[in-house]
């Protein structure tokens, strides 16, 4: 069973699905909805992490996470997002680099901007080449404060 939570940050409402043990989907939305007075456990450890890093405690995320959806190129993408580190950028080509395709920039920024899993799974740390901000599922606007906040460390 799916359980959907709508968490508070101080950028936006994020959406939070989850299964019983795993977060499958975070993003921003204009959503408002009610969350359940029962939840999985898994909710109260995205609550507590995302409260942390908002706070500037916590540079990475524990959170158990399962991709339901997506290609065999798209989870590759992922993966390394994963391994960006707090604080730290990458372009759209270091990405495709990194999965063994140089070529595959355009693609690597569509699979970035599939990604289910947001901030956990880090495409805002993803930039283009000359040093711009460039797409952002969640908007530009948030791309931005995100990047901001793991700079003041």
């Amino acid at each position: 069973m799916k359980t959907t939570y709508y968490y508070n940050s101080p950028i936006g409402t994020i959406k939070l699905v989850c299964s019983e043990d795993f977060l499958e989907q975070l993003h921003f939305t204009d959503e408002v909805a009610n969350n359940p007075s029962k939840y999985p456990r898994i909710i109260s450890t995205c609550k507590e992490q995302l409260d942390e890093y908002f706070d500037g405690k916590l540079e990475k995320f524990t959170i158990p996470l399962e991709f339901t959806k997506g290609t065999d190129f798209q989870r590759s993408v992922w993966k390394v997002l994963e391994r960006i580190p707090y604080g730290e950028t990458r372009s759209y080509k270091d990405i495709a680099m990194q999965i063994g395709n140089q070529k595959a920039v355009r693609a690597v920024g569509g699979a970035n901007n599939k990604n289910p899993i947001g901030i956990v799974v880090p495409c805002h740390r993803v930039i283009g080449s000359s040093g711009k901000l460039v797409g952002y599922a969640g908007g530009l606007d948030k791309k931005e404060m995100l990047l901001k906040l793991e700079e003041k460390k």
